[in-house]
């Protein structure tokens, strides 16, 4: 193996889990390259107790004092970005410039985080004469956070560098499939001057995640994943009364119309279907073709067709996601879809054994066809034809999700139209990915998020703090009244 096994990180030292473990693999060739333990709740008790431990004196510093910590991280994610990314690609896939977007997207994050004095806080006023009533804001106390495969790098960020300079101690469960990073995360957040036990790793699966959920010293949880998952972690959090903001999957929609720009809109649904091979809950998933659009559709078809994988696109994260995302196609194309790009015979020079699909589009799928409606998570676009953008509005309204959608118009009016009636909690107009940048939040929508907030920016800060509302009344001439 290139790296040596997995090790949790608790109280500031990395630690040997004595469990079961589970091989880790490069999905660009199929190799294992380390081992992960699959903890128990043995090992989540360990983490709860030593956060639990560094608590206090990390709650009672000031805000401003606890994001100098992150102004130097910020700077040794920047520092370092080459091996991060380096580190990203080998465990997840994605070519080098996805894998340094991702960093750098991390550090855009942790920049968020540094801003958090001036953004987050309290408000006073003087409510009646003598009687002023003021509200701060404090931290829940032991967090957890759930990460998945895709964005090993960026998602554990979504999170840790918010919790944390609001005062909480945060605990990451990263996706067993892509571990490495969270190691790396957690050394620089040390050279950083973090103290020790304010940030944990646990790596595991089910019984993990379990843990996490069930354990009553721990107050939050984020969790993003699928829908079936999220689904299932949120009713367990909220049932052992916890608060809980489970972000799940998508089926993102991009309504393209007649007089759209055809080398915009081309080339930016392939980039949103293409990119990180697919495998990201903003990615483009259902084109809603509205009336004349084939010459669209060609210059799409030209687009993706001189993608090259291994260069231009990597491989999904396992050899049973290639499996499934092929069997998807297969049952499209049986019920009478057409495959006009056909990434299915895709392979790498010299990567032979690596989990590499081409980038694939489908046309004239039907929106009760099972991939038009469920996440599929790889390099597949399928077109579903409409007569209208009435038609196209009901078709993105009708599925369950609602993380994104775009459309793609030369007309404001007819952009805003579609922007309002649109069931998702992210919209674009001729914007393939439509990722709000900070400090706007990231969340969706429907069956894309259970649980209240949003996991980013400015709307976290309510997930990750509680308000304290004081009320004084030091001058005698204030009187008596109903508040005495």
């Amino acid at each position: 193996m290139k790296y040596p096994e997995v090790r949790n990180y608790v109280g500031g030292s990395f630690v040997t889990a004595d469990r079961p473990l589970l091989d880790v693999y490069d999905p660009s060739s199929g190799a294992v390259i380390s081992r992960v333990p699959l903890s128990a709740a043995d090992d989540v008790d360990a983490a709860v107790r030593s956060a639990k431990a560094a608590f206090p004196a990390w709650a009672a510093t000031p805000i401003k004092e606890r994001v100098q910590i992150f102004y130097r991280y910020k700077a040794l994610l920047e520092r370092d970005i080459d091996a991060l990314a380096a580190l990203v690609t080998e465990e997840n896939g994605k070519i080098d410039s996805e894998a340094r977007a991702e960093v750098l997207k991390s550090a855009e994050l942790t920049e968020f985080a540094c801003s958090l004095p001036q953004i987050a806080p309290g408000e006073v006023l003087e409510v009646s004469r003598g009687v002023e009533c003021r509200i701060e804001r404090f931290p829940v106390g032991v967090v957890a956070s759930i990460t998945p495969f895709n964005f090993p790098n960026m998602v554990p960020n979504w999170s840790i560098p918010n919790a944390i300079a609001l005062g909480n101690c945060m605990i990451l469960k990263p996706s067993e499939l892509v571990p490495l990073s969270a190691g790396r995360i957690a050394e620089l957040l040390a050279e950083a001057g973090l103290p020790e036990g304010v940030f944990q790793v646990v790596h595991g699966g089910k019984e993990a995640v379990e843990a996490i959920c069930d354990h009553p010293g721990i107050a939050a949880v984020s969790f993003v994943g699928s829908t079936r998952i999220a689904k299932v972690v949120y009713r367990r959090a909220t049932a052992a009364l916890k608060r809980c903001l489970a972000l799940g999957g998508a089926k993102n929609h991009l309504i393209v119309l007649p007089d759209a720009d055809p080398e915009m809109a081309s080339t930016n649904i392939v980039a949103s279907m293409s990119g990180c091979a697919g495998q990201r809950c903003m990615a483009a998933s259902v084109m809603v073709a509205v009336s004349s659009t084939d010459h669209i559709i060609d210059r799409m078809k030209a687009v993706a067709s001189r993608m090259v994988p291994g260069r231009d696109l990597g491989p999904v994260i396992s050899a049973e996601a290639k499996t499934r995302i092929e069997t998807y196609i297969a049952e499209a194309e049986a019920a009478g879809a057409k495959v006009i790009v056909d990434g299915r015979t895709t392979t790498v020079a010299g990567r032979e054994g690596g989990y590499y699909l081409g980038p694939t589009i489908i046309d004239y799928v039907t929106p009760d066809m099972r991939i038009a409606q469920e996440e599929v998570f790889g390099p597949v676009l399928v077109i579903v034809r409409a007569p209208d953008v009435d038609k196209a509005i009901a078709i993105e309204n009708a599925s369950p999700y609602g993380n994104a959608a775009s459309v793609f118009t030369e007309s404001g009016g007819m952009a805003r139209y579609v922007m309002e009636r649109a069931s998702a909690g992210m919209v674009g107009v001729n914007v393939g990915v439509p990722v709000p940048r900070e400090p706007f939040s990231f969340g969706g929508w429907n069956d894309s998020k259970f649980g209240v907030g949003d996991i980013t920016g400015r709307g976290s800060i309510e997930f990750w703090t509680q308000a304290k509302k004081m009320t004084t009344k030091w001058n005698r001439e204030a009187g008596v009244n109903w508040m005495s």
